[in-house]
């Protein structure tokens, strides 16, 4: 019996120490994973992603790394500005392994590093800087902090890909004075806009104004051309007409009896003129030759005489 418990004990031991064997032998690395091995305390080898065997208690791995983007919150921290204004600054770190082994032992912990220089940096740049550039030219300095902490993690085996300004905390007092100047620049921009607009309000009436006084000179001028081109037409109507009656008259005393009749037309219309005019008037002043109205008709006639 006790033979059967000894030799339990030892084949469950045996399973035991092959089973651990196995487990420190036998070694899967993850996708974009690094494990870097020591044997016997010293640095070994560096493990990729796949299936590696080890030499049991003889191999170890030592560290284990990511290959991933890793992100770390920078912790707020106060910065004094150029113009001594003191401000706090969340900031945003973005970083990767690409050295498994200076990353092992270039320094005892990268993370919390390139944490702690990150704040640094900040202070420093943000030193430099006015209080209103730090907020235009946030894109500058990220990079110039990114730049920085690069040179610096080399020797660490990360790469800083970037870092961004989460947050920045103002004084109160400070806020007050920024909220009156922006509601001060928004009243201003307002009064312009206003102002503008009144202006091309006046402009736009004043070219209607303009526009239509040229519409009415160019209508005044062109009825007057028209009225002008009218009377013209007119005249030369009217003398057309009265040239062509004058033919007329003159072919009709040319032919027989027209002389007569128009020393009868003369005759008659001598007469009644005369008697209109002594309607009009009680004084009358009459020629020497009225008792002869024969004479003035001959004498009308004689005109007619020459004229033709």
């Amino acid at each position: 019996m006790e033979e059967i418990n000894i030799g339990t004990i030892l084949s469950i031991g045996f399973a035991i120490a092959v089973i651990i064997t196995i487990v420190k032998t036998a070694r899967i690395v993850p996708q974009r994973s690094n494990f870097v091995i020591e044997r016997l305390g010293k640095y070994s080898r560096t493990l990729d992603s796949g299936f590696h065997i080890l030499i049991p208690f003889i191999d170890k791995v030592s560290y284990v790394h990511t290959l991933k983007e890793e992100v770390i919150d920078v912790e707020r921290q106060a910065c004094v500005t150029k113009d001594n204004i003191q401000v706090g600054i969340n900031g945003v770190l973005y970083i990767q392994v690409i050295d498994a082994y200076k990353a092992s032992y270039g320094i005892n912990d990268y993370r919390y590093a390139a944490s702690q220089l990150a704040q640094t940096t900040m202070r420093s740049v943000i030193g430099q800087t006015d209080l209103d550039k730090t907020f235009e030219e946030r894109a500058a300095i990220n990079e110039e902090v990114v730049r920085a902490l690069d040179e610096a993690a080399s020797p660490w085996g990360i790469k800083v890909l970037r870092y961004e300004i989460s947050d920045i905390e103002l004084p109160a007092s400070i806020k007050d004075a920024l909220e009156q100047q922006m509601r001060a620049e928004r009243e201003r921009r307002a009064a312009i806009a206003k102002s503008e607009g009144e202006r091309q309000a006046l402009i736009n009436v004043s070219e209607g104004n303009r526009q239509e006084v040229i519409n009415l000179s160019e209508a005044e001028k062109q009825k007057q051309i028209n009225e002008a081109e009218g009377r013209a037409q007119e005249i030369e109507l009217i003398a057309s007409a009265t040239a062509e009656g004058l033919r007329k008259i003159a072919m009709a005393i040319n032919e027989p009896g027209g002389k007569e009749a128009v020393n009868l037309r003369v005759a008659e219309q001598y007469v009644k003129e005369f008697g209109n005019l002594a309607k009009e008037t009680n004084t009358l002043i009459l020629p020497a030759e009225l008792s002869n109205i024969g004479g003035a008709v001959a004498g009308l006639t004689e005109v007619l005489k020459h004229s033709k």
